[in-house]
């Protein structure tokens, strides 16, 4: 008679404890941004600029989004070059090298390193990285007028960033930018016709001639067609190959124009590059080469003349594979080139600059490079005094620790003598001096940057093993039969004063220090969860006591096995292949057959119709049919609801989830993949009867069929059983099949791994958020179909939901903070951001399981009934 409360009661606690779960995770998720992810800017800085005269009036840069180094450098298979004009550039007129881009290789962080000169944090990918988080300098806003013509999704930032009103925008409708347009490469011929009409214009009209007549002027072009049509027809694809050569031809007359324009005065320099590259499954975002190796091309006022050599060491091979042997190569970071236009038309320096000037490049003086170089140290170091004197005033005297090899006698003494070897003419010895005075401010900044970084590392990780110890804790004390010793209220009380000091003590010390709100958060999280852990102390006891019970070597074996099944999906992580070990073993189980035939797929089969007839469309460059995107968006709507409409018995309402599932899947595939969830569910149909079998070895002799089971069990308490130590191991093949769903469909953690061409049966217009959230939708579908055998599993084995996914809460903490101390912030960009990524993944992995816990209850256990008419089942 009590029943009722007592249940209402355990589940109030349940969700309070789901509730608590997941802010943790998010506090945890969160924290790698602040650690990693912050912001590099400071402000406060003064513009400095070089005191000679620059050799360029105007600069024009044209920006080829997309252009990968190869594509346009290589030769055709007929021996001639493919963009001819460029090529003359490079063999009589001007200098050449590749750019080096870094992850995230998107457009935005690719213009931003180009322009204002440094590399920007992820940050901005929360606004698509089309819109300002942070406010920068940029050569743009420091030149006296900047016009620029191309995206919407990229000119805007950069005068939204402006002070004052002198960089002027002319962009087409964001709508033209459609992947399944007849032909991508009028986005360029816009921009041109757009630039030779304004020119033809500022003939007749005197104040725009007067303007573009000024110096220190710069002329942006941003060229998408290329970009466009990697993504829609691939790199190695005709249409964007003709892109190139309707690039090479349009920057030709560019260029012939405006030296008519202004009488061929000999101060004009022109730079072509690109803010990244391409796949050959036309994407980009990761760190692949054809990635970050982008083409640079300069030529005109100030920029040096092709030089002959007979030799080149570079560990690639692309001189030979170009034919550019003897045309010296100088490659620079992307960053640099922003310093590079800065010093060719005299304007400031961007202050948040954190480019190297590229001397190489420079036709002029020594004496104007050792002042370009000059500018260029004193600029950064601007930077890095700043930074140092905001850590040290938010930081206590006595534990504020400085950057030793550049103090303040070391500034003032290496600027001291650049400026005597300047007056002195010794311009080679101000060169190498400032590079170094360089270096050490670049370090000087990065250690700054991460001064925290230890701090609050140690305070995630205090709050990570609390929780997980937490964890275990309430599954010994719910879930099992372990005897509980009676709780001690006064040492209860001890403890709470006595972790309330330290919160009071830790909240203290922040605050004198003037720290974020966040890091409160971060310091003072492991406090409550220690508390918590510590009040379990009689569960401890108990549990010490059990152990040792147990022989020795087979509590450390468990231990091993444990730790080793984890290893295992850490490895696999960064070796996919060890997953085909555990597929191989799962192989032999019983595969239930004789499913299919009863089958009837309505969805599937019009899914299959609107892929081909869509392919065919796009094929024809006939856009994509608006009946095929509306069925593509009423399956995907339905797909979530008709599972609902079927009953709730194990084998009928998987097979309806299934089929339900796998159409929309089926609109977002490109390929064979598409069969993934059909093998996927036949592997789960497998674990499902041998967990079923294996019931006999808990003495439950008469089993129920698979046939007759009903999902609605899982709602009845009184259908329960304690947990086994055997059912870790369900546990663990659940988070194994989960890491196998995710690599089967493709590693979101890199999103060059997905072929653009997924979305195309619902939409081709460019749309990154919501392109985004349909290929996480195909991810996600992988894990429900996997979340709802787990369900199944749980009934057919009479286990609370709960009990095995705080089992599955553990392995995946224990796998989160294992990735949280591989997180590295030296060696390659592609390792940085490989260790970041995977950390993200295992969060995002924890709180998406709590949420897909949910869904997936939602899904098996619930029955919409239509028209009122209830269908009863005999048993």
């Amino acid at each position: 008679m009590f029943d009722f409360p007592l249940r209402a009661t355990a589940t109030m606690n349940l969700h309070l404890f789901i509730v608590t779960g997941l802010l943790v995770h998010c506090v945890f998720l969160a924290s790698i941004f602040d650690i990693y992810f912050t912001s590099p800017l400071v402000h406060g800085m003064t513009p400095h600029y070089n005191p000679l005269p620059p050799p360029a009036k105007r600069l024009v840069l044209f920006v080829a989004d997309g252009l990968r180094a190869d594509s346009l450098y290589e030769i055709e298979e007929d021996g001639s070059p493919r963009a001819p004009y460029l090529r003359n550039i490079i063999e009589d007129k001007g200098c050449w090298g590749i750019s080096h881009t870094r992850v995230p290789t998107e457009s935005r962080p690719g213009h931003v390193a180009l322009i204002a000169g440094f590399y920007e944090d992820v940050s901005a990918v929360a606004k698509g990285w089309k819109e300002n988080p942070v406010e920068f300098d940029s050569v743009f806003n420091e030149s006296k007028y900047t016009w620029s013509w191309g995206s919407p999704d990229i000119l805007p930032m950069f005068a939204k960033g402006a002070s004052g009103d002198h960089v002027y925008t002319y962009c087409y409708t964001a709508e033209k930018e459609d992947f399944g347009a007849e032909d991508a490469t009028v986005l360029d011929t816009w921009v041109f016709d757009n630039v030779k009409n304004f020119f033809h214009a500022a003939r007749s009209n005197q104040t725009m001639f007067s303007k573009v007549n000024e110096e220190k002027v710069i002329l942006f072009l941003h060229l998408l067609g290329i970009d466009t049509n990697g993504h829609a027809h691939r790199p190695n694809s005709r249409e964007y190959k003709d892109n190139i050569r309707k690039v090479d031809e349009g920057i030709k007359e560019i260029v012939s124009l405006l030296e008519d324009f202004y009488g061929n005065d000999g101060k004009t320099a022109f730079i072509v590059t690109s803010d990244h590259g391409m796949t050959d499954w036309g994407s980009h975002g990761a760190g692949h080469p054809s990635e970050t190796l982008t083409p640079l091309i300069a030529w005109g006022a100030g920029l040096n003349y092709p030089q002959s050599v007979t030799s080149q060491a570079f560990e690639d091979n692309f001189l030979k594979e170009w034919k550019l042997e003897n045309r010296k190569r100088v490659d620079v970071n992307q960053a640099d080139i922003a310093p590079l236009m800065a010093s060719l038309i005299g304007v400031p320096f961007p202050l948040n600059s954190v480019g190297i000037l590229p001397l190489e490049y420079l036709n002029n003086s020594v004496h104007f490079k050792a002042e370009s170089m000059f500018t260029n140290a004193v600029q950064i170091l601007e930077q890095f005094k700043v930074k140092m004197t905001q850590k040290k005033e938010s930081t206590l005297s006595f534990l504020f620790t400085p950057f030793k090899l550049l103090s303040d006698s070391e500034q003032i003494d290496i600027l001291r003598k650049a400026r005597s070897y300047i007056q002195q003419g010794k311009y080679n010895d101000v060169i190498s001096l400032c590079k170094t005075l360089i270096i050490l401010a670049l370090e000087g900044l990065t250690y700054y940057h991460t001064y925290d970084r230890l701090f609050l590392g140690i305070s995630i990780a205090m709050g990570f093993v609390g929780w997980t110890s937490y964890v275990i804790l309430v599954i010994i004390k719910t879930h099992t039969n372990l005897m509980r010793t009676v709780q001690n209220n006064k040492a209860s009380s001890v403890f709470a004063y006595g972790f309330s000091a330290v919160g009071i003590f830790i909240a203290f010390f922040l605050l004198i220090q003037a720290y974020p709100w966040t890091y409160y958060i971060y310091c003072l999280l492991p406090v409550p969860v220690w508390y918590a852990v510590v009040r379990e102390f009689p569960v401890i006891q108990d549990l010490a006591t059990l152990l040792l019970t147990f022989p020795l070597h087979q509590s450390i074996g468990f231990l091993f096995v444990c730790a080793l099944g984890i290893e295992i999906l850490v490895f696999s992580f960064f070796y996919r292949s060890t997953l085909t070990v555990g597929l191989i073993i799962f192989a032999g189980w019983p595969v239930i057959t004789q499913l299919w035939a009863q089958a009837k797929m309505l969805s599937i089969a019009l899914s299959i119709y609107v892929v081909n007839t869509t392919h065919s469309s796009l094929q024809h460059k006939q856009g994509l049919p608006v009946i095929n995107q509306i069925i593509s968006w009423t399956i995907l709507a339905s797909s979530l609801v008709v599972p609902l409409l079927s009953p709730t018995f194990l084998f009928q309402r998987l097979l309806s989830i299934l089929l339900s599932l796998m159409s929309t899947y089926l609109l977002l595939s490109t390929g064979y993949e598409a069969l993934f969830p059909l093998v996927l569910t036949g592997l789960m149909f497998a674990w499902i009867n041998m967990e079923q079998e294996a019931l006999q070895y808990y003495g439950l002799s008469l089993k129920p069929k698979l046939a007759i089971l009903n999902f609605s069990y899982s709602t009845d308490i009184t259908q329960f059983r304690q947990l086994h130590l055997d059912d870790t191991r369900r546990s663990f093949f659940f988070v194994f099949f989960i890491v196998t769903a995710f690599f089967g469909t493709g590693n979101i953690a890199s999103v060059n791994s997905f072929d653009p061409a997924s979305v195309y049966c619902f939409l081709t217009v460019f749309s990154p958020f919501m392109m985004g959230g349909l290929l996480v939708l195909k991810v996600i579908i992988p894990f429900v179909l996997v979340s709802c055998a787990f369900e199944a599993v749980q009934v057919t084995t009479q286990l609370s939901s709960k009990s095995l996914f705080l089992i599955v809460l553990v392995i995946s903490d224990i796998m989160a903070l294992h990735f949280f101390f591989l997180v590295k912030d030296y060696g390659s960009w592609l390792d940085i951001g490989t260790s970041i990524s995977h950390f993200v993944l295992v969060m995002s992995f924890t709180i998406f399981m709590m949420l897909l816990n949910g869904l997936a209850q939602l899904l098996t256990t619930k029955r919409i009934e239509l028209w009122g008419v209830t269908k009863y089942h005999a048993t």
